[in-house]
């Protein structure tokens, strides 16, 4: 059963938050992880991990490792793959003719079957309790509508599975906010991440796929691709917002929100 969704930053400012708003956005994942202290299973869409001009994937692999921070910010650790929950999306995207591809490194099974994961799964997952997941890596290079119906399959997937599964979507904002950042400052994330909240925060989210292409490129962010993903699913159950919070105590937007079951 699909119980509920996630929207979290992979920014490391939320683990130790330097001002008053970036601890809102704290206390909001913080919330995110003990409502789904009742899941058996999360699914983890990063956009940091393995990347891919016109595919999705699904990571097979049994042992998910802790292997780049960001800024020198080590966060140790092992998770594993749900690995029956992996496999039934991968085949039932696969029957919908999804363009998605299974991801294994060394060995099919067993201790060698490792992957290794960044800082876009590891900061989400220092909120959550350590539970089995399966992490899915979006494209940039496939169709919004793309993106949608993948998101509309895993839907269906999560909701008839016996297990409570979250959805965990990992996504900063705008990444020009900051003249001295490494992308200099550029009005489009500001805009962005604007309307990302209003959309949230207004129950929008269906004005997703309207967002003109050019304020997605020019806005310089990571986040628009998995969630046009999470608006698939979202289509398959209903939700109702329960938090929300943004901050930008740096050059990138860091929002949060958590949407649980009506």
């Amino acid at each position: 059963m699909f119980v509920g969704i996630g929207l979290m930053p992979h920014g490391n400012p939320v683990l130790e938050p330097p001002d008053e708003e970036t601890e809102r956005l704290a206390e909001v994942l913080r919330r995110i992880g003990e409502e789904f202290r009742k899941a058996d299973s999360y699914v983890l869409i990063s956009p940091h991990n393995v990347r891919m001009s016109d595919h999705l994937g699904v990571v097979m692999a049994e042992h998910l490792v802790s292997w780049l921070g960001f800024e020198g910010k080590e966060l140790p650790g092992e998770w594993e793959t749900d690995r029956e929950l992996a496999e039934e999306i991968y085949r039932t995207e696969k029957d919908a003719r999804m363009p998605v591809v299974d991801l294994n490194f060394a060995s099919l099974r067993g201790e060698y079957s490792r992957w290794p994961l960044s800082w876009g799964e590891l900061i989400p997952l220092q909120f959550l309790e350590k539970k089995p997941l399966v992490l899915i890596t979006p494209s940039r290079g496939v169709s919004r509508e793309t993106l949608i119906r993948f998101g509309e399959v895993l839907g269906e997937v999560l909701e008839k599975d016996a297990k409570k599964i979250a959805l965990i979507i990992s996504a900063d904002h705008g990444h020009g906010h900051d003249e001295n950042g490494p992308y200099g400052k550029v009005k489009e994330s500001e805009i962005y991440d604007r309307l990302i909240m209003e959309l949230i925060n207004e129950n929008r989210l269906e004005e997703l796929p309207e967002v003109p292409e050019d304020l997605v490129k020019k806005a310089l962010v990571d986040s628009y691709w998995q969630m046009l993903i999470m608006l698939g699913t979202m289509r398959k159950a209903e939700f109702e917002l329960k938090a929300s919070a943004y901050a930008c105590p740096t050059y990138f937007g860091m929002a949060g929100a958590l949407w649980v079951r009506k």
